[in-house]
């Protein structure tokens, strides 16, 4: 099975943390030449320098505020211009959480930018280099919401479905040029963005932390929460020549806790 990425380059958005950190020293470690894309400079440094370079890859970066999609046009436009890019990992911050009905319109609208929009602007931009290359890997970050929405989550919910209608679409359409297009579902993975949920929710409730994350616990079948890395292994196999006839799902990786088929 061919699951080696030497020689390809690879975009990775949100990779100074979580899920989306650990994409990116996944696919180093398979031989991509990495560049990260985030908002937060120092920590942008830091990663980058200390990605695995099995091939002597060299690594970089671009610094951009996926809440600001001009910056975020500015960055893979000078990407682009410098090399082919052969995968895409779409990846930022979700929304904060909060009931539906109490959600205020803007917040619709700062998650369309921050998602669809900022989603749109970086595959535009990659997929002339990927029909070039006869090879193209589009991975969405997304979330087992796109299934069954999760409780007080209304503006995630909402922009999440709408992620993964855009993605089904977009495969459907670069298919015959060797390009995929797939998304990940992660569940409840240790990350900052789940503590973030955890005490947000206990805080609504008045209750302590811990209560709230038994629940959730109890939710999962295997009875854990999910790491970065189990979400980053099944990436890095969308991402390779083995995943070429895979194109146009979405792959839940939670434990088991969504609860269709």
């Amino acid at each position: 099975m061919n699951t080696s990425l030497q020689g390809k380059t690879a975009v990775i958005g949100g990779s100074t943390q979580g899920i989306g950190l650990a994409i990116a020293q996944e696919l180093a470690t398979m031989g991509a030449t990495c560049i990260l894309l985030a908002r937060n400079q120092q920590a942008l440094q830091e990663i980058t320098a200390a990605l695995p370079v099995p091939y002597q890859q060299q690594h970089s970066y671009k610094v951009a505020d996926f809440a600001h999609p001009d910056q975020v046009r500015q960055a893979i436009t000078a990407i682009v211009a410098a090399t082919p890019v052969h995968i895409l990992i779409n990846n930022t911050g979700g929304p904060p959480p909060g009931p539906i009905a109490e959600a205020a319109e803007d917040a619709f609208l700062t998650a369309f930018n921050q998602h669809i929009i900022c989603n749109q602007i970086l595959v535009k931009a990659v997929i002339p280099g990927m029909k070039e290359a006869a090879y193209g890997r589009i991975i969405n970050i997304i979330s087992t919401s796109v299934r069954i929405p999760n409780k007080n989550l209304g503006v995630s919910n909402t922009i999440r479905g709408a992620t993964a209608s855009w993605a089904k679409t977009l495969s459907n359409e670069l298919a015959a040029f060797g390009i995929t297009v797939n998304n990940i579902l992660p569940g409840y993975t240790k990350t900052q963005r789940l503590d973030s949920l955890i005490q947000n929710n206990a805080s609504r409730r008045k209750v302590d932390p811990k209560v709230i994350e038994q629940e959730m616990l109890n939710e999962i079948p295997a009875k854990r929460f999910g790491e970065a890395a189990e979400l980053a292994a099944v990436a890095a196999f969308l991402a390779s020549p083995a995943a070429g006839y895979v194109n146009g799902v979405s792959i839940p990786v939670d434990g088991g806790k969504t609860g269709v088929i």
